[in-house]
């Protein structure tokens, strides 16, 4: 062991040793990149030192309402401004940031505002309706409300409540910001989208959001100020946690509320080199009327997942300019995990096979573990490209766990890998290729959709007997839900009334797009079987 055996003197001191946080970006942005372009939106924009200004009144603000460390602020904003503040005003009051998806229903929100104790919620003047029927339905207390409105977009404020603006007015620009103690401490509070019944709170820390911000630029390989453009929704893991990563590297952030061909290529224009988004974003570029369409003569960097992309589109969409990757993560690894690392060599491959390998997963991120695909018995399966197991991911960008929910936590984090539920194929390279999904989650335009929750609205009406709801392939969406309904005797009901019965209870995207009336096909046990559902809802 040699001079090992005696290390006096070689402690942690705050000399050496400084928790990690992505809130360290933004202050260092503040100074080094002062009077750098940060966040552009509309005639919204801001520099640096003034980014790091409003962040701190919102933090400042938050406290003088009384919002605690470690109490949640949650929000309801699409990729706008406030947003982008609110990944560094709320944890740099101590607080624990909680995006919510501002397409989900009232009830699940609610929901969610009760079990993360939202102390405060910052809410778009759109979806004001939305939070207001969410508190209706909550049993424990509802969240102070600070309103959003949006001139860019033309939405003016209501006038009920506080806005953004006056909220932040009464903060304190110069307010001492509070950075962690404990780079394990709670970050964020991100909710999945719920496969059996509830929707689970994936907690983040510190830690693992800085080294996403890290990871991200090596595996992208981006340049400093990139100019990044928000599709993505920041209520998707923290945006990929892209806001959090930007400061680093003096990075302009362009918003982008409502996400259109037109959007996307005037943006692109006006020089945006990055983004992330679904494969539905990419078949909306590929698309575009022609009147969408402008020129413009850089590379655009995109990071697709959500979906495995069709190898069509990634050969479409390289001819007009934009250079895709796909990678791969989940709510509980704070997002992308795994890339498809390019090797040049696969260059010289014809356009198809070459697009075919563009559609992996591929190998972990620099800042994950190697991941592991397992079969049932918790060993690795062959890498032969053909055998099939359950993808299992280890390294510092996993959640802590599931709020509230031991249980859960545990059987997730069994052998001391995270299982991701979702089914992939090794090939000999070490590049993981999906397979299936795993729990008949259904994939629509980057959002998750739980079969199981559109089946238990489905089993309201009573008219129904039995339903199973499987993917739909869709040219725009990906996937739709595609719902199969047993009915009881006698009762007629139409497509139309049933899809209009789910409509009212659930999110739109959430709602089958086509209602098949059919004797289900079960096993001697009475167990659906899906799969032959799946075929014949791919070929309606």
């Amino acid at each position: 062991m040699g001079w090992m055996k005696d290390e006096t003197g070689l402690d942690k001191t705050p000399a050496n040793y400084v928790p990690l946080t992505p809130l360290s970006h933004l202050r260092r942005a503040a100074d080094v990149f002062a009077q750098t372009t940060a966040v552009i939106y509309g005639d919204h924009k801001v520099t640096y030192a003034q980014y790091h200004a409003r962040c701190s009144q919102l933090a400042s603000a938050l406290k003088s309402i009384g919002v605690q460390s470690g109490e949640v602020v949650a929000t309801l904003l699409p990729n706008t401004p406030a947003q982008c503040e609110a990944a560094f005003g709320v944890p740099a009051c101590g607080a624990v940031l909680n995006t919510i998806n501002t397409r989900l229903d009232p009830d699940t929100v609610a929901y969610i505002f009760d079990h993360g104790e939202a102390k405060a919620a910052l809410v778009d003047t759109q979806f004001m309706p939305l939070a207001l029927q969410a508190i209706e339905r909550m049993d424990g207390p509802a969240p102070i409300l600070i309103e959003v409105p949006d001139a860019v977009a033309g939405i003016t404020a209501t006038g009920a409540h506080q806005t953004y603006e006056d909220f932040l007015a009464t903060g304190d620009a110069a307010f001492t910001w509070m950075m962690p103690e404990d780079e394990w401490e709670s970050l964020a509070l991100n909710y999945t989208s719920g496969t059996t019944g509830r929707p689970k709170g994936v907690v983040y820390h510190h830690r693992g959001a800085y080294l996403m911000t890290m990871g991200t630029p090596a595996a992208w390989q981006m340049p400093l100020r990139p100019q990044y453009l928000t599709i993505v929704p920041m209520f998707h893991c923290n945006g990929w946690n892209h806001a959090w990563m930007m400061p680093m590297l003096g990075g302009t952030i362009h918003c982008c509320r409502d996400v259109t061909p037109h959007a996307i290529y005037d943006a692109v224009a006006a020089g945006v080199t990055h983004f992330g988004g679904a494969p539905i974003v990419l078949n909306m570029i590929v698309n575009a009327p022609d009147e969408a369409r402008r020129s413009f003569d850089h590379t655009v960097k995109v990071f697709t997942a959500g979906a495995p992309p069709a190898p069509a589109t990634l050969a479409a969409i390289t001819k007009l300019g934009f250079d895709v990757q796909q990678v791969y993560g989940l709510t509980e690894t704070y997002g992308h995990v795994t890339e498809c690392l390019w090797d040049p060599a696969w260059d010289a491959l014809p356009q198809d096979e070459a697009a075919s390998i563009a559609a992996r997963q591929g190998v972990a991120f620099p800042m994950m573990e190697p991941v592991a695909v397992w079969d049932e018995s918790g060993k690795d399966i062959p890498r032969d490209g053909t055998t099939t197991g359950e993808i299992m991911l280890r390294g510092n960008c996993v959640m802590k766990g599931y709020l509230k929910n031991p249980d859960a936590t545990a059987e997730a984090f069994a052998g001391g890998y995270f299982h991701s539920g979702d089914i992939a194929l090794h090939h000999p390279d070490g590049f993981i290729q999906i397979a299936d999904r795993a729990k008949d989650i259904i994939i629509s335009g980057g959002e998750n959709i739980s079969s199981v929750e559109v089946e238990s609205a489905l089993m309201n009406h009573e008219a129904v007997n039995l339903c199973a709801v499987v993917a739909k392939p869709d040219d725009k969406w990906g996937e739709v839900p595609c719902a199969f309904v047993e009915l009881k005797d006698g009762a007629t009901p139409t497509e139309a009334e049933i899809i209009a019965f789910c409509r009212a209870r659930l999110a739109g995207f959430k709602t089958p797009k086509r209602v098949i009336f059919q004797e289900l096909p079960k096993t001697s046990t009475g167990k659906i079987q899906k799969f032959e559902l799946r075929t014949v809802a791919k070929s309606l």
